[in-house]
């Protein structure tokens, strides 16, 4: 089994998620097996303005372990993580970051603030 470890910059309380990649998908949002679809479909939630789509950076998360366990970025995601807040090395978008590795242990943070480009668009 998988595991996906959440960790909440605002202090919520962390998560733990075990799961089967080969059951994916789990939600309909994102990428099947990512981590927004993951973390959705076992009822953890984490933001996604554009309901997963790789269209914004909402759903961006920081992986501090499992990095290499992930399926690669593409090129529409680097361009989309450069407008991320807070955005580090190991950064990735939850709709994208595709958890293919079976016996793969991510642990991801959740950061505090996110751009959330549909309620800045409707400001502008």
């Amino acid at each position: 089994m998988a595991k996906l470890r959440i960790q909440f910059e605002n202090g919520d309380p962390e998560k733990v998620i075990e799961f089967d990649p080969a059951k994916a998908p789990f939600h309909h949002d994102g990428k099947p097996g990512s981590i927004l679809d993951v973390m959705l479909g076992h009822g953890v939630h984490l933001e996604h303005a554009c309901g997963g789509n790789c269209a914004c950076t909402t759903c961006h998360v920081i992986v501090k372990q499992g990095f290499n366990k992930l399926g690669e970025s593409s090129e529409q995601e680097e361009d989309l993580l450069d407008k991320a807040p807070g955005l580090t090395p190991t950064s990735r978008l939850g709709c994208q970051a595709v958890i293919e590795d079976p016996n793969a242990e991510i642990v991801v943070v959740i950061p505090r603030y996110t751009i959330n480009q549909v309620s800045e668009a409707a400001e502008e």
